[in-house]
């Protein structure tokens, strides 16, 4: 298995030395890098960013050169400033589509040959378009038949609906316009025009006879079946006006973030609002206003326990095995990613080392002068602590909980051979025999318990692996309890890890379901969640929500992950993981 991975490896390393070669001869510059990342495609000064990719069955290699390709056009013909300063929404993906063909065009007047890897570009983005057509948002069709105009492609019979053509028909002129397009600044003034044009046909406010779209999908939808406005504002993630609406995650898989570099103008997550009834429990009780947090009876009962280093190590090297035989190739990739955007500084005047062609006037001048080289030295950029905190709740039980404890052996391992900071901790709530004495005395005492939401339950913390510990056979006896008050099990892990020095934090949080207590009111928890969840964002920290076979974490998380098979835990998560630590 071993020699396989690295002849991958090698392939691969190949494979990347190659496109660099082709990219150097497209731009004519000389010093420009090829990486492969979680997060690209994109243009940055001097380097090309191609989507991550696998030698086994990914995607072709003529698609990946097709990226390059695309990258390269941009990278010569596109006012790359202009587009970037464009926020986020659908003007923004429309610009990005027309300025691809027009960008595409001129290269392809330079060099007829990338024809044919634009070809296997095209064909791999009309699949992709194929395979999520199901799930995109109205917006995100129009883009993607916006763009098929462009290239002169013939939309499948599956894409056609009554309001896309009526909107592609009411502004045929503009595409024309589009079309037309010979710099970034009118492809992003065509891309404001189409989206003018469309939201005046929504409002009725352009007379047309051909739009006649049903009920269920027009102009308003947000996807084929749920209805939300057609909004910049509901596009931009980075917008703050609503702040209960989640934001789209920026840890997207390669393939799309691959549609997004062909214009496939995903959007991904939209704005949704958080139930309205989320406390009608709570404000039904005369007199009491509605309340936000979960506050606990009493505290004194809670119980942290730390398990670094007391796990089973013969279990603990068995699952550390399993953990690198599923993740190492994922490893392998982000390590490269890293070390390709550590950012470089020179240090000059050195006795040995690269030549340094500043120093060459100087050498030739200075018969003496024996310091004409200069060493690189990379800056400080992993300064990164990251926290897993694990639902231990009843219902993880079986092979969640083995999963998810195989999750966090291979995070950590790679963590830490990565030079990165890590933390495992877990949490649930047991029924405490002091803390329902207290409950009762409060009782018989007539005392308002109103205000409380956790009566008889104590919170049950542990720390499976604290941050600077290297023995990490603790994980190990990751185990499940029974009841999950994930508000405050949130706020305990946000505050250690807050407490932790370093640059960047992150903090994901492995969940199965909607908060619970057994002695709690659901509605309160939820809101509880959402309240912390707003806090800790507040404070720097980037938090995702990993959903273990369900989507509650949609409701609660702006960035959020659904995992909806149990094998591809450990592979998400660190996929997840990746991309948020590549993200400058």
């Amino acid at each position: 298995m071993n020699a396989r991975h690295a002849m991958a490896d090698a392939r691969g390393f190949a494979f990347e030395s190659t496109l660099g070669k082709i990219a150097r001869v497209l731009t004519g510059q000389y010093g420009v890098a090829v990486v492969f990342s979680p997060d690209g495609p994109r243009v940055e000064p001097g380097r090309i960013v191609i989507p991550d990719y696998a030698l086994d069955g990914g995607v072709e290699r003529d698609v990946l050169i097709g990226y390059l390709d695309l990258l390269v056009a941009r990278a010569k013909h596109a006012s790359l400033a202009q587009l970037d300063a464009l926020p986020r929404g659908v003007t923004a993906s429309l610009a990005q589509v027309i300025d691809d063909r027009r960008v595409c065009g001129q290269l392809l007047d330079e060099y007829p040959g990338a024809r044919w890897f634009i070809g296997k570009l095209r064909l791999h983005a009309a699949e992709r378009a194929r395979q999520r057509w199901p799930k995109l948002r109205w917006r995100d069709r129009l883009a993607w038949l916006v763009e098929r105009a462009l290239w002169d492609e013939q939309a499948d019979a599956s894409e056609a609906s009554h309001s896309l053509l009526a909107a592609l028909h009411a502004a045929h002129d503009i595409l024309v316009q589009a079309r037309a397009s010979r710099s970034s600044a009118q492809s992003i003034e065509a891309a404001q025009a189409l989206v003018a044009r469309v939201r005046a046909l929504s409002a009725g406010d352009v007379n047309t006879m051909s739009f006649t779209a049903g009920p269920v999908e027009d102009i308003e939808t947000d996807t084929a079946a749920s209805s939300a406005p057609f909004d910049d504002a509901a596009l931009n993630h980075d917008n703050t006006a609503n702040d209960n609406a989640p934001s789209p995650p920026s840890a997207m898989s390669s393939d799309s973030q691959a549609e997004n570099a062909v214009g496939m103008a995903q959007t991904l997550a939209g704005a949704q609002h958080p139930s309205t009834d989320s406390h009608d429990a709570a404000s039904a009780r005369p007199g009491f206003a509605r309340p936000q947090l979960s506050i606990p009876l009493a505290t004194e009962f809670d119980e942290i326990a730390d398990l670094t280093g007391q796990g089973d190590s013969a279990a603990w090297r068995a699952l550390r095995a399993q953990a690198r035989a599923d993740t190492a190739p994922l490893k392998d990739k982000l390590e490269r990613a890293l070390s390709a955007d550590e950012r470089i500084r020179w240090r000059r005047e050195q006795e040995r080392g690269e030549l340094d062609r500043t120093a060459l006037a100087r050498l030739a001048t200075s018969p003496g002068y024996r310091t004409p080289f200069r060493t690189q030295r990379p800056s400080k950029g992993r300064d990164v602590a990251v926290t897993l905190l694990i639902d231990r709740s009843g219902s993880m039980a079986g092979r969640k909980i083995e999963l998810a404890r195989l999750c966090a052996s291979a995070l950590c391992d790679a963590l830490t051979q990565l030079s990165f900071d890590c933390e495992v901790l877990g949490y649930c709530s047991l029924e405490s025999a002091p803390m329902q004495q207290l409950y009762e005395r409060q009782r018989a005492d007539g005392a308002d318990l109103r205000r409380y939401n956790r009566f008889v339950e104590r919170l049950d913390l542990k720390v499976y692996k604290r941050f600077g510990a290297t023995d990490m056979s603790g994980i190990a006896a990751i185990d499940c309890g029974y009841e999950n008050p994930d508000g405050e099990a949130l706020a305990w892990a946000a505050a250690r890890l807050a407490d932790h020095p370093a640059g960047r934090r992150i903090l994901m949080v492995l969940s199965d379901g909607y908060p619970s207590t057994g002695d709690g009111d659901p509605q309160v928890l939820r809101s509880d969640l959402r309240e912390r969840v707003a806090a800790i964002g507040k404070r720097g920290i980037e938090l995702v929500g990993i959903g273990v076979l369900t989507d509650a974490v949609e409701d609660f998380y702006p960035h959020n992950v659904v995992v909806s098979r149990l094998a591809q835990l450990p592979s998400t998560v660190f996929s997840v993981l990746s991309s948020m630590l590549l993200v400058r």
